[in-house]
C-alpha cells in the first residue's frame, strides 16, 4: 500500500468512525406495536409487522383469552405483554410497546385511541377514524395533548398504484380535473356489528363509502363543499337493515366546482373503482380499494391533440403487503418525529363529510 492508498484508507476509517459514534448508520430499533381487538383487519396487521425489518408485535390487547394465547405464542409475545380491555391501561407500563393499532369496531376507535395516548402509545387507528366530527376532534386534541402521534390507517395512500395514479394527475398529464366518480360495496351476512348503528356509527357508508370518499380527495387534493345524496333499502324481510341504509349514492361538488359521483352498498358487491377524467386524459383504477391485484389503466393526451399514451399497469403487490408499508411508515415517523400523511386531521374531514353526506339523504347521524 502506497501513501496515497494510506492516506484513503485512513479517511475511510475515520469517517467510519464517526459515522459509528453519531449512530448514523447503524440499524434503527423496531418499533413495537400492540393490536387492540384480534378480528381479521388485524390478523393481516399482524401479518404485515412480522414481515417487516422495522417493526415487530410487541403486545396484544383481546377480550379472548384463548385468541390472544393463540397469537401471542404466532408471534413471540410474551403472556406479561397480554391484555384485555378492562386492564388495557397498564401498557403504560411496557417499553416494548410504541404503538397502538386500533382494529375495533367504529364506536370504539375513539375510547382507545385516548386510552392509548393517555398510556404514552402513539396511535394507528382504522378508518373510519371514528363515528362522529366530535369524537374525532377529541381524538386530535388528546393525542396532541399527550405529545403522541396519531396515524389513520389509510392505507391507499401508501400503495405504489395509487401513488403513480395521484403522480399522473398532478404532473398534469391528464390536464384539469373534469369529472370523478368511484364507488365500493360488498355482501354481509345478518348479526355482524357493521349492520348496527351502535357499533357501527352508520351504514355502508361508514365502512365501504368512505374508500371512494377518501380516494377522490386524495387523487384532486380538492375538499367537497356541497353534497346531495339518496338511501335505498331494498331487503325488508330479513332485518338486517332495520338499524342503518342498504345502499346509499351521492354527488359532491368539490371546490374547484367538479363533481364526483359516489355509491356504496351492503348487498351490491360493487367492484370497487376510481375515476377521475380530466381536458386531456382520465386515470382509472379498478379493484382500486382491494388488498392485492390493483390495475392502473390511464389515458395521457400529447400536447399536440395527434397522438395519446396508454399506460396499463397491474399491482405486483400481495396482501400484506399495504399494512406493511403503512406499518414502516408509522414507525419511521415516530423513530424520526416525523407528521404522518394521514394523520387525525385526515380522518376528521372525512368525517365532517360523511356527516354532511347523511344528512343531505335525510339521515343525520349528529
Amino acid at each position: 500500500m502506497n501513501r496515497r492508498e494510506f492516506a484513503r484508507m485512513s479517511a475511510l476509517s475515520l469517517a467510519a468512525t464517526q459515522l459509528s459514534s453519531t449512530g448514523i448508520g447503524q440499524p434503527q430499533r423496531k418499533i413495537g406495536y400492540a393490536p387492540v381487538g384480534l378480528g381479521q383487519i388485524s390478523s393481516i396487521f399482524m401479518r404485515a409487522v412480522a414481515n417487516s425489518s422495522t417493526t415487530k408485535i410487541t403486545g396484544l390487547v383481546s377480550g379472548h383469552p384463548e385468541k390472544a394465547a393463540r397469537f401471542a405464542d404466532m408471534y413471540g409475545v410474551p403472556c406479561s405483554s397480554i391484555y384485555n380491555y378492562e386492564d388495557f391501561d397498564r401498557i403504560r407500563e411496557n417499553k416494548d410497546i410504541d404503538a397502538t393499532y386500533i382494529g375495533l369496531p367504529n364506536s370504539m376507535h375513539k375510547e382507545f385511541t385516548v386510552r392509548s395516548a393517555q398510556a404514552g402509545k402513539h396511535v394507528l387507528c382504522e378508518k373510519p377514524m371514528a363515528i362522529s366530527s366530535a369524537e374525532c376532534r377529541e381524538m386530535i386534541a388528546v393525542c396532541r395533548k399527550a405529545d403522541r402521534k396519531l396515524m389513520i390507517a389509510y392505507r391507499i395512500h401508501y400503495d405504489p398504484t395509487h401513488l403513480k395514479a395521484v403522480e399522473l394527475i398532478k404532473q398534469g398529464r391528464i390536464g384539469e380535473i373534469q369529472y370523478c366518480e368511484g364507488n365500493f360495496g360488498s355482501y354481509f351476512q345478518a348479526n355482524q356489528w357493521r349492520l348496527t348503528r351502535a357499533m357501527g356509527g352508520g351504514g355502508p357508508l361508514m365502512d365501504m363509502g368512505i374508500y371512494p370518499l377518501n380516494t377522490i380527495r386524495f387523487y384532486t387534493g380538492i375538499e367537497p363543499v356541497r353534497f346531495a345524496a339518496m338511501t335505498s333499502t331494498m331487503d325488508r324481510q330479513s332485518g338486517r337493515f332495520k338499524d342503518i341504509e342498504e345502499s346509499l349514492s351521492w354527488t359532491m361538488e368539490m371546490s374547484s366546482g367538479v363533481l364526483a359521483n359516489c355509491a356504496t352498498s351492503y348487498t351490491t358487491r360493487l367492484p370497487g373503482y376510481i375515476k377521475v377524467i380530466g381536458s386531456r386524459g382520465n386515470v382509472l383504477v379498478t379493484t382500486a380499494y382491494s388488498y392485492e391485484g390493483l390495475h392502473l389503466d390511464a389515458h395521457l393526451d400529447d400536447p399536440d391533440g395527434k397522438s395519446g399514451t396508454d399506460i396499463h399497469e397491474d399491482s405486483t403487490g400481495k396482501m400484506p403487503f399495504q399494512f406493511q408499508i403503512e406499518a414502516e411508515d408509522f414507525a419511521e415517523c415516530i423513530l424520526q418525529n416525523k407528521e404522518s400523511r394521514t394523520p387525525g386531521e385526515e380522518g376528521l374531514k372525512d368525517l365532517e363529510a360523511i356527516e354532511k353526506i347523511y344528512a343531505a339523504a335525510g339521515q343525520p347521524i349528529a
